[in-house]
């Protein structure tokens, strides 16, 4: 990976405490760099940023239309959800209806990321299934995808026509040649890009007509922005706040990707250290940099500069994006 630069800055009342470092990429309509910071050919795994890029094949190949998926189901193959009553049950639901189950998914289970939903299971002593894992809408679209094509039951392995349409996906819209690949947390490849190359691909979204793929996806991610991600996450307010001005994705390991179809741009961005917090700070401020926000939304300002506090509520620290990323 190249050199990274400082994005988001840690102050402790007025002592500068450290710094997170990281690449972040704005990419116009004709798939030219107008913005950049760090370096923009650094090689990184977008993990779930991708997953409307891995949602492709899914309409393109006819699938989705046989099948008589919903808007609201391809919002689902395109997030990271938080395991909550609205996810689980739609993505049952969606498996019943490909006469599947829980067994048939290939993304292994885990408690909900949301904390009302993770406590409650606790308190009941119940065990979650795979419909709770984050993925799963993903992996029920790759399983719609699989019956479809009629592929073995295997649909994670590199070699099967489910994740070969993947990875073809993001070498055509990245315009880059995937370096290799890593098995993500669901256990799917996921195939490395550059951060200009995600950035692009993101553009590619950003300026595709009505109707296609690329569009009925990403009206699908604004229009239902709970479903991609869920109470009180970054992705779910932002894209609300935007109101229709930007489909938005986050990543692990502090990856971050945005779609902005009124202004035909693509964004990617990588924090080095891996940071979720660095990473909505700095999408945050490209929304702002861009014109789809501004810096006294509710939504905005609470990443920008986020206050933390101590056990007893005392203000400690704050974040800051450096100037750079608002001028």
């Amino acid at each position: 990976m190249g050199q990274a630069v400082d994005l988001v800055e840690i102050w402790r009342g007025d002592i500068l405490e450290g710094m997170h470092q990281g690449h972040a990429v704005i990419v116009d309509d004709t798939g030219q760099i107008i913005a950049a910071w760090g370096d923009p050919d650094a090689v990184i795994l977008p993990r779930s940023s991708c997953k409307m890029v891995q949602a492709l094949p899914l309409i393109r190949s006819g699938a989705a239309d046989a099948f008589g998926l919903t808007s609201s189901q391809l919002a689902l193959a395109c997030a990271s959800h938080s395991g909550e009553a609205q996810h689980v049950a739609p993505v049952q639901a969606w498996l019943k209806a490909l006469e599947l189950g829980d067994d048939d998914l290939r993304c292994g289970s885990h408690l909900p990321m949301g904390e009302a939903p993770k406590h409650a299971m606790i308190a009941a002593h119940e065990s979650p299934c795979q419909c709770h894992n984050n993925c799963s809408g993903k992996h029920a679209g790759f399983l719609t995808l699989n019956k479809h094509l009629g592929g073995d039951a295997e649909y994670i392995d590199p070699a099967h026509p489910v994740q070969i349409g993947c990875r073809d996906a993001m070498e055509e819209t990245s315009g880059v040649t995937p370096a290799g690949y890593g098995i993500d947390g669901c256990s799917a490849p996921n195939y490395a890009t550059t951060v200009s190359g995600l950035a692009r691909a993101m553009a590619h979204f950003a300026t595709a007509s009505g109707g296609s793929a690329e569009y009925r996806l990403t009206q699908a991610m604004m229009t239902h922005p709970e479903l991609v991600a869920g109470t009180g996450r970054a992705c779910t307010d932002l894209m609300r706040a935007a109101n229709g001005a930007a489909a938005l994705k986050t990543g692990a390991e502090g990856v971050y990707t945005g779609i902005l179809p009124g202004k035909r741009l693509g964004i990617a961005l990588k924090i080095a250290d891996g940071a979720t917090r660095a990473s909505e700070c700095v999408i945050a401020a490209l929304l702002v940099k861009c014109g789809v926000l501004k810096t006294d939304n509710p939504q905005i300002a609470k990443r920008l500069h986020p206050q933390n506090t101590n056990w007893r509520g005392v203000q400690t620290d704050t974040l800051r994006p450096v100037a750079e990323l608002m001028n």
